[in-house]
């Protein structure tokens, strides 16, 4: 009985993976194949599950025939500035509360976590308040800064348990050579536990990449709209360009799944491996 249980086991287990494989990637596959349809093919019943006429005009009229690529930068650069900032403030926050004991250092972090509690929305008014007297209203540092401010509490506690997880035999090494304590978090910690830096960054990063509502709130000048909001434009009052639509979300999650093609040897590999050879 035994001996027939576990094939069955592991046929079932194929089965349904196979099953949460498909289930995942379908909706990908089922945007990218209307982006390579004719508008009128897009919306034509009954559905057919490929195309006898793909065409990649579509991605040619989104990056030429609109402000998409404008969209593109603007979002490259919020993302890309926004990641760096929160990530530079939670390895100081993380190293903080991971090495030194301090009154208030738990309800620090308590504090941290019930941040994560509230959603974006409660913000919205008094967000949009201060930036409206800060005259900072159609800019991208709004973006920068909201991203920022909303981030660094989660990357603060992700990054403190690579912190506890890394030997402190390791900085004290480097204190002991003659480094300062920045010197040691810098030189020393950080490229030993590069897999946690990275995998802070691209949650900081694709995080901001992603951000809407904020977006849609703050910004309401075409030129300085970020991708998730400006995408919109190829939804009018009377139709959708199912098409357009498509291809422009493809191309928007493209910059995500390369980055997780950078970083995944980074996302794997051993903590502190080599560190203590």
């Amino acid at each position: 009985m035994s001996l027939l249980a576990a094939p069955m086991m592991k046929i079932v287990r194929f089965c349904l993976l196979a099953f949460f494989l498909v289930f995942t990637l379908f909706p990908i596959y089922w945007m990218f194949l209307t982006s390579i349809k004719p508008a009128e093919d897009a919306v034509k019943l009954p559905l057919e599950y490929w195309t006898s006429h793909p065409t990649f005009d579509n991605y040619v009229s989104v990056v030429t025939d609109s402000a998409f690529l404008t969209f593109f930068k603007n979002s490259f650069i919020v993302a890309i500035i926004s990641g760096t900032i929160t990530l530079f403030l939670s390895l100081l926050a993380g190293f903080s509360l991971s090495r030194f004991k301090f009154r208030g250092r738990q309800m620090t972090l308590m504090l941290f976590l019930i941040t994560q509690m509230f959603p974006v929305v409660v913000m919205i008014i008094p967000l949009f308040i201060v930036f409206s007297k800060l005259d900072m209203l159609n800019t991208l540092y709004a973006l920068i800064l909201c991203y920022s401010i909303i981030n660094i509490p989660f990357c603060t506690i992700m990054i403190k348990g690579f912190f506890d997880r890394t030997p402190e035999a390791l900085e004290e090494a480097a204190l002991i050579d003659g480094c300062s304590q920045f010197g040691a978090l810098f030189r020393i910690l950080v490229p030993v536990m590069l897999p946690g830096v990275v995998a802070t960054f691209a949650f900081a990063f694709i995080s901001s990449w992603n951000e809407f509502f904020l977006s849609l709130m703050f910004i309401s000048t075409e030129t300085m709209k970020t991708i998730p909001a400006g995408i919109g434009i190829f939804v009018s009052q009377f139709e959708v360009n199912w098409s357009l639509l498509s291809a422009g979300t493809i191309i928007a999650i493209l910059p995500s799944i390369l980055l997780f093609i950078l970083i995944q040897k980074y996302l794997i590999s051993g903590l502190t491996a080599g560190a203590v050879k």
